[in-house]
């Protein structure tokens, strides 16, 4: 008899864990069902060339779109795990950076162009629609990293969103990296934020070794990660979620 748990609901699919052992996943919105299917083409081609596990999932069925891929066992990275995480994220990132970029790219994964013309949608919109309700004095300072944005590179395939909840470890090592829905031709800088600036001191310092990450890769980093509230602030206009937006305009700093 087939078991089925639901494993909850991220921003593009939902998920459903069958017989303890493979993850099937359903587009949310149909404009997410090209990348799901993308997604059977570039992960298990990226796989191979990883240190950790990634998910390779399949075609399980048409109507509805439902994609598939065998567990990736573990579970979310936390404060308390032990020396190693940083170098094993870091070994993984120089992995991933290093791939053939233009070979990913015929594989469906969002070219540099596209990232680009999304990134300038984005810093567009932030600077029309956030910085105006920030005090000037902050509004300028977020003006300035919305530049450094605009015109970071492309150069790299980065996962996107690479942090503690899609880093998983398991029987005390990292074991794995899931949730490849952000992967993209990108800035990478934009995989460090985690492991640099809020993973703690420890593994800012093996990702740094491991990694070779250079001041200027810091530096951006930081950017990234002061910019983010941009994100939830257009997010909650969206989705009129009023208490959002309050929130996310407290998370810049009073300058």
């Amino acid at each position: 008899m087939t078991t089925r748990q639901y494993l909850g609901s991220g921003w593009d699919s939902d998920a459903w864990l069958v017989d303890g052992e493979w993850v099937e996943r359903t587009a949310r919105r149909p404009d997410v069902e090209p990348w799901l299917r993308t997604e059977t083409t570039l992960l298990p081609w990226l796989a191979p060339q990883l240190p950790l596990e990634v998910p390779r999932p399949v075609v399980g069925k048409e109507s509805p779109l439902t994609v598939r891929h065998r567990l990736v066992p573990g579970r979310p990275a936390g404060p308390d795990d032990g020396p190693g995480l940083g170098t094993a994220v870091g070994e993984f990132l120089v992995a991933l950076h290093a791939v053939d970029l233009a070979a990913a790219v015929r594989r469906g994964l969002p070219s540099p162009e596209r990232t680009s013309a999304l990134r300038d949608a984005h810093v567009d919109r932030f600077e029309s629609e956030v910085v105006p309700r920030l005090p000037p004095t902050t509004g300028n300072w977020l003006g300035e990293r919305l530049a450094v944005i605009r015109d970071a590179p492309a150069s790299v395939l980065v996962h996107g969103d690479l942090s503690a909840d899609h880093v998983l470890i398991d029987d005390g090592r990292v074991s794995g990296v899931i949730d490849w829905g952000d992967a993209r031709a990108g800035d990478p800088a934009k995989d460090l934020v985690w492991p640099l600036l809020q993973a703690g001191p420890r593994v800012a310092r093996e990702v740094t070794a491991a990694y070779g990450v250079t001041g200027e890769l810091a530096a951006r980093a930081r950017t990234w990660l002061d910019v983010g509230p941009c994100y939830a602030v257009v997010h909650g206009d969206d989705v009129g979620d009023h208490g959002l937006v309050a929130e996310a305009l407290s998370w810049f700093p009073v300058i």
